[in-house]
């Protein structure tokens, strides 16, 4: 939601006896995720991962989400993509899992990917299958690259390993040039001037405390915060230690990370 992302509902475990799916329904409503047949805009489609039922009426809904919301890429062009994952195997070296996000890729293309580079050697799908072409929506590894691209990088493809190699070098100087450049991340202080000053209209929030009762007074209280002009929005509260996922989510948009009795991993 903090994205914007269209959200579609699959409401599992449908095969158990006595289940009503309109509970997930009313709690989820309370996120402003209200069903279509309730004069809401989210799509909750009941299915079994147990027993296979309700995955072709969900298929369907994404892909008429797709068709409404006019979601599509052209495969007959050079690919792009991002990297989801990378790691080092012994006997393929670096190997990258990465999402075509448009355009197709083929076994023996150059490819750039944050600062690594290299010719696609091989590529397998979600199954350990290989395969020799991947078009826009599906995840692939990589392997055949210079070193480990990072988590979030851009696939690019290139004519030549020359000019694979020249695009890698420039965005590792860029990134490293960013680097040194880059001032510090804002501090909580930063925040609350920048809202004084009306530049910040919408301020998010991840708490994490180091128990439920905690947890729930802290939410409680930074829900009830009331400034003129600012909403102040709360992505995510839980339970445990204060993870890498927690600072990612607040990354893009420099929001409020609040640890109460917890511990950085």
């Amino acid at each position: 939601k903090a994205a914007d992302v269209p959200i579609i509902v699959a409401v599992n475990k449908m095969d158990k006896e006595g289940v009503n799916p309109d509970t997930v329904k009313n709690r989820l409503g309370e996120f402003e995720l209200v069903p279509e047949e309730w004069g809401g805009e989210t799509l909750f489609v009941p299915v079994s991962a147990l027993k296979g039922e309700g995955i072709d009426e969900l298929l369907e809904n994404i892909i008429l989400q797709a068709e409404v919301l006019d979601l599509g890429a052209n495969p007959d062009r050079p690919a792009e993509g991002t990297v989801i994952e990378a790691k080092m195997e012994r006997g393929r070296g670096p190997v990258a899992t990465v999402l075509v996000q448009t355009g197709t890729l083929r076994q023996g293309d150059f490819v750039v990917l944050g600062g690594a580079y290299g010719r696609v050697r091989a590529m397998t799908d979600h199954r350990g299958k290989k395969v020799k072409v991947a078009g826009p929506s599906m995840p692939v590894e990589v392997v055949g690259l210079s070193d480990l691209p990072g988590v979030g990088d851009s696939l690019l493809v290139a004519r030549s390993d020359k000019d694979a190699r020249a695009v890698a070098e420039y965005r590792v100087n860029e990134k490293r040039s960013n680097a040194m450049a880059s001032t510090r991340r804002r501090t909580a202080e930063d925040l609350f001037a920048a809202v004084e000053r009306g530049e910040l209209k919408t301020v998010n929030v991840v708490i994490k405390a180091d128990v439920q009762g905690s947890l729930e007074a802290l939410r409680n209280a930074v829900e009830a915060l009331d400034v003129i002009g600012t909403e102040v929005r709360v992505l995510h509260a839980g339970v445990g230690n204060i993870s890498e996922s927690d600072v990612h989510l607040l990354a893009a948009d420099e929001g409020l990370l609040i640890g109460f009795n917890v511990k950085v991993d």
